[in-house]
């Protein structure tokens, strides 16, 4: 099927639905093996290695989203100024923002490694990370960003090219990868026995590849959006506009794992069984992610190239059709996890105090998943037209001040795993409701001419 897409497709003409799915199946298929890709070192250290070593694995993701998605956050909303220019079919300022946004994540990728391995030894004692957990959740933590400049930069490169309408070759790429980083995982935890450090170099090394197929491909280009090396640098005109689009973005995905912090910090507080049933829920929660997130990248470009072509209805059809499509999605995944809950867990983890407390997070989160998928929608349109900073000031508000606010206080006198639980609900009704007044009352779709 995807000899079937076209590697660029213009997504200003043709019908709409059609054309925003064709442009998010290989967003989808990416994802999916994305989530194959983060999956292989939970479940082959799940298998080969012990409880705290699954914990180890399993319980880091919010500190690697607090970087990797801030610095990824704001390459992606800087992708939205590349995507402005291809709508507008301005070659000159196409090329001059791909080279300023492929600088900006080279210099992003060295603020990244420094920041990341001085900060994780003080993250992991400020979250009371178990003392049989620390060492094995250091090791893989100070691995990880010593090569994150391979993971944002594909990241990076993977924007630029959907921005200009090639959903396809990140890809290929990522199932190159995704498919390596298990076959490496397989050899460095199951054979040599390394355990997490192991996982944590394959990653790296997996990555590594994806992103140098990414830099090979955008360089054998013979258009406008050909990457040359020798011209990366900065432009200051567009350097502006993709601070002030992504800044906003990359503090919104922090201001999240911020929030995810605090939350796996009274999670922690349970114990191991408790960390490593969350962690399992979490990888299994990624399946209902992927038409979330999908839909909600595709939705920013598709947004924004519209209306750099003043296409306005367009781009007002294109968000309702698409959140419509990914609100369903999500819920009916959500169902389907609720019926197999302890099937699902068990790919993962085997002991049964583990086990419950995996249960007990996917009954009370997995009913709303049409709210989450909402709010990520919602954001996604607001990024496009150039309005980050809205979905970041929602964030803010609700997934992290109110989400911390309520855990501390609410565990203090019901010190009951369900109300961590509880956090999530909650805080994704909330944001959903401000968002449906935003986009029914704001003129978002001016907001690339007003630059908001």
């Amino acid at each position: 099927m995807l000899g079937l897409l076209n590697k660029k497709i213009d997504l200003t003409e043709g019908p709409i639905l059609k054309k925003l799915i064709i442009f998010t199946i290989p967003i989808f298929i990416g994802n999916l093996f994305q989530q194959f890709y983060n999956m292989s070192d939970a479940l082959i250290v799940g298998n080969f290695a012990d409880n705290d070593e699954f914990a180890a694995v399993s319980s880091t993701g919010s500190i690697t989203f607090f970087l990797v998605g801030f610095f990824n956050g704001i390459g992606m909303g800087a992708s939205v100024v590349v995507s402005r220019y291809v709508g507008a079919k301005d070659k000159d300022n196409t090329r001059n923002a791909i080279h300023t946004v492929f600088a900006l994540g080279l210099v992003m990728s060295v603020i990244a490694t420094i920041v990341g391995v001085a900060m994780t030894p003080f993250i992991l004692k400020l979250m009371k990370t178990p003392a049989s957990v620390y060492p094995k959740s250091l090791m893989y933590l100070s691995i990880y960003f010593g090569g994150i400049i391979t993971v944002i930069v594909y990241n990076i490169c993977m924007g630029i090219m959907r921005a200009y309408g090639d959903s396809t070759s990140p890809l290929y790429y990522l199932i190159i990868s995704s498919l390596l980083n298990i076959v490496l995982d397989l050899l460095f935890v199951g054979v040599f026995k390394w355990d997490v450090a192991g996982a944590a170099v394959a990653t790296v090394i997996s990555q590594g590849v994806s992103c140098a197929l990414c830099i090979r491909r955008m360089t054998h280009l013979t258009d406008e959006t050909r990457l040359s090396l020798k011209d990366i640098k900065f432009h200051n005109y567009i350097l502006k506009d993709a601070i002030i689009i992504g800044l906003p973005t990359g503090l919104q995905n922090s201001i999240i794992s911020i929030g995810n912090m605090v939350v796996q910090t009274n999670i922690n507080s349970f114990g191991p069984f408790a960390m490593s049933g969350q962690g399992a829920y979490a990888k299994i929660e990624g399946f209902v992610f992927l038409p979330i997130t999908c839909m909600s990248m595709a939705l920013t470009t598709f947004i924004s190239q519209n209306l750099g072509a003043k296409a306005y209805d367009r781009a007002k059809k294109a968000a309702f059709q698409g959140t419509l499509l990914s609100v369903i999605l999500a819920q009916l995944i959500g169902v389907i996890i609720l019926l197999n809950t302890e099937t699902f867990l068990r790919i993962f983890i085997s002991e049964p105090e583990a086990i419950k407390y995996g249960i007990i997070h996917t009954r009370i989160t997995a009913w709303f998943y049409v709210l989450v998928a909402f709010s990520h929608c919602a954001s996604g349109i607001l990024r496009g037209c150039g309005k980050s900073i809205v979905p970041m000031l929602t964030m803010l508000a609700f997934w992290c001040i109110i989400r911390v606010l309520y855990v501390t206080i609410t565990i203090s006198y019901i010190p009951k795993f369900q109300v961590i639980s509880w956090a999530y609900p909650i805080t994704w009704t909330l944001s959903s409701i401000v968002f449906i007044i935003i986009l029914l009352f704001m003129d978002w779709v001016h907001g690339l001419e007003k630059k908001i």
